[in-house]
């Protein structure tokens, strides 16, 4: 296909869904009939391919807020991509973040739309994966962190869950309380409730329309409530 057949798709993507939709415009013209039509089934919740879209944008926010593209982040993407995707979309789709990572869409106005057509858990997932990526390098950079929470923000995503998920990969002494959304005072009886109230809150089925992929990865939270339970438990040498 032309590109000049693609600006058209991407034109009236932003036309009808905003920023988002015009990447996806693009996408929807990249792509084969066959490839494209997963994309494009109508339903009423948020879609697997509008969630992966809105992923690559904010990959692209997190990774250039540092000043440097790094292998390691690329190979993340790549990564994420394939166990979405499999080997052939994630080559294309890699031709469309690398358009992504050369322009710069307005944040606040992508994280809104995210905001109003993405469900709380999904929101949440979203924020967990943007962690992923700026600690596959083996390091939280800082500015990173900045943006992740300037994200957070707009896409109403409460302080406590994004401390909860932050700690979960910036971790210090408190990082199993902040996770379990509760103080280091908190009572025996409050560290139970706290750890029942967070893993119905990440359980993976939760993000269940994602896909299986994106609940496996969901796990990873799932996981880190357990673990961060399972520390407290034995640091209070409660049985």
């Amino acid at each position: 296909m032309s590109f000049n057949k693609k600006l058209l798709w991407g034109g009236l993507g932003w036309v009808f869904a905003g920023p988002i939709g015009a990447i996806l415009g693009y996408t929807y013209a990249s792509m084969s009939k066959n490839q494209s039509s997963q994309w494009s089934q109508p339903r009423s919740q948020t879609r697997h391919g509008d969630f992966v879209i809105s992923v690559l944008v904010l990959f692209a926010k997190v990774m250039k807020a540092d000043g440097q593209l790094l292998k390691s982040e690329l190979d993340y993407v790549k990564k994420f991509l394939r166990q979405q995707f499999g080997v052939q979309q994630t080559k294309e789709l890699m031709v469309v973040f690398k358009d992504i990572l050369s322009q710069e869409y307005p944040l606040k106005d992508v994280c809104r739309q995210i905001q109003r057509s993405m469900d709380h858990p999904s929101r949440l997932e979203l924020i967990h994966i943007l962690y992923g990526l700026s600690a596959s390098d083996g390091h939280v950079h800082p500015d990173e962190v900045h943006i992740i929470q300037t994200i957070a923000n707009y896409l109403n995503i409460n302080n406590n869950d994004y401390e909860s998920i932050k700690a979960m990969f910036a971790r210090d002494e408190e990082a199993s309380y902040r996770i379990l959304e509760i103080s280091k005072s908190a009572s025996d009886t409050e560290l139970k409730r706290a750890f029942r109230k967070m893993a119905n809150k990440y359980h993976p089925d939760k993000v269940s329309h994602l896909g299986k992929e994106m609940q496996n990865l969901a796990e990873e939270k799932f996981k880190a409530v357990n673990d961060a339970y399972q520390q407290i438990k034995k640091d209070r040498q409660i049985s």
